[in-house]
């Protein structure tokens, strides 16, 4: 069960209070690390599934800590922000919510042996979050350029998005388990 791909998945989990940290102790050279310690467990994401797909290591344990491990990464980062007075409360919560509710969604329709595999608009909002997250991170002026406010506003993006996909599932949901 512990094969290449999961323990990609894994590294992604552990190196959530790496992120954290960086981001706690926040400052330019920490922002810069957490951003590089971000980016790199967000590039794990891309990396455990196609390691997982190629090599045939596709496993239940797999279905379940990859999802599990993009809440804790991205979630973990929303809260830091929030924290550090660099996001709303409300956008986080919103987001934050939206992957209770899918997660909650998904375990249901599994009681009900139906799969709410990710779909398009949840990847481009986990796309997304990310494009505005490492940018957010890097929440000092670098060469006089303030990158945040690109952030800001992808975050923004990111939150429509967050919203339609989370939508989307419940239609989903609802429209496979009303014909059960």
């Amino acid at each position: 069960m512990l094969n290449l791909a999961n323990k990609i998945t894994l590294a992604r989990i552990l190196m959530t209070p790496i992120v954290v940290i960086l981001l706690y102790f926040e400052g330019p050279v920490t922002c810069v690390l957490a951003t590089a310690a971000f980016a790199l467990a967000s590039l794990t994401d891309w990396a455990d599934g196609y390691i997982a797909r190629r090599d045939n290591l596709v496993t239940s344990m797999g279905k379940f800590l990859d999802p599990l491990a993009d809440k804790v990464l991205i979630c973990s980062v929303l809260i830091m922000f929030v924290e550090l007075e660099w996001m709303p409360a409300w956008v986080a919560i919103i987001m934050i919510c939206r992957e209770l509710v899918v997660t909650g969604l998904r375990a249901m329709a599994i009681d009900e042996g139906i799969v709410l595999a990710a779909d398009k608009f949840g990847k481009a909002k986990t796309v997304m979050q990310i494009a505005a997250i490492i940018p957010l991170m890097l929440h000092h002026p670098y060469g006089g350029v303030e990158l945040w406010h690109i952030g800001e506003a992808l975050m923004y993006v990111a939150l429509a998005l967050s919203l339609f996909s989370g939508a989307n599932y419940c239609y989903g949901f609802y429209r496979t388990t009303a014909n059960k």
